[in-house]
């Protein structure tokens, strides 16, 4: 089942702008994907809250996880639904990255924010 919302139904706005807009198709899968997205998106916000609070740029609880939420949400929805190579590799490339980070972050404790760190000299 699906829901058909018509945006810019009117013909001459249509050709005056130079494109023709479709119907906007939601359901299940586009909520998915949509999800995906905004999860996604939110992982920037915590980012820009934290640096905000600490002064300094830094990575904070919650970033690493709305990046794999995100991740698997569109990667579900572009693999399962739409069958789109793009989307596939798009979020198949990052998803090791993230994992590894949370793996880190739990592994040592999972302290409330990451800051880069200086290498150490011996």
């Amino acid at each position: 089942m699906s829901l058909s919302v018509h945006l810019l139904s009117n013909p001459v706005a249509a050709q005056f702008l130079g494109f023709e807009f479709n119907p906007l198709e939601i359901n299940a899968w586009k909520i998915v994907g949509l999800s995906g997205s905004a999860v996604f998106g939110i992982r920037f916000l915590l980012q820009g809250i934290a640096s905000e609070k600490a002064k300094k740029s830094v990575i904070p609880f919650g970033f690493w996880e709305c990046s794999l939420l995100g991740c698997l949400l569109s990667l579900s929805y572009f693999a399962i639904y739409r069958k789109d190579s793009v989307g596939i590799i798009q979020n198949l490339l990052p998803l090791p990255i993230y994992i590894r980070n949370l793996y880190f972050r739990y592994r040592d404790g999972g302290s409330r924010f990451s800051t880069p760190q200086p290498p150490q000299q011996n």
